[in-house]
């Protein structure tokens, strides 16, 4: 993903290791281009709108490159002694020791974190488009759980 796995030594504080998606940041933001693009060209082109039309126009643009900027925006930190869910409308905020494992569920279109509490949590930082990639980083992700985690804290 963006930042590989650090190696740390005994008694260094580990590093933070930032996890995104790939494929869905380049589409997201191409897209949000597009769109704005459009936008504007529609706004400058089409005579037949007055001011607020055009307007109008121009500020779905920048709602549609909002949105995509949220989707490219989703990742993953995890920090020495917790864990940062950035999803797109929400960020959550883990103790490692909330984190029990983690899951890529066969057609899911993303990760997902098992929590202690018996819930899980969405990873939309780790999506399935990105094939092996995604792969790796879920398998970087539950080796983290298991360094950190729990676990880690026991005798």
């Amino acid at each position: 993903m963006s930042t590989p796995a650090a190696q740390h030594r005994p008694g260094e504080e580990p590093a933070t290791i930032v996890l995104r998606p790939r494929a869905v940041r380049a589409a997201a933001y191409f897209s949000g281009a597009v769109v704005m693009a459009g936008m504007i060209a529609g706004a400058v082109m089409i005579t037949s709108f007055q001011l607020g039309g055009r307007i109008a126009l121009l500020g779905v643009g920048v709602l549609v490159v909002v949105f995509c900027h949220l989707q490219a925006s989703v990742s993953v930190m995890a920090r020495p002694h917790e864990l940062v869910v950035r999803n797109l409308m929400r960020s959550r905020t883990l103790e490692w020791a909330e984190v029990i494992g983690i899951s890529f569920p066969m057609g899911d279109p993303w990760a997902h974190l098992d929590l202690a509490d018996g819930s899980t949590l969405p990873l939309q930082a780790l999506q399935r488009y990105d094939g092996d990639r995604a792969i790796a980083a879920a398998h970087l992700l539950r080796d983290l759980v298991r360094e950190r985690g729990e676990a880690a804290d026991g005798p």
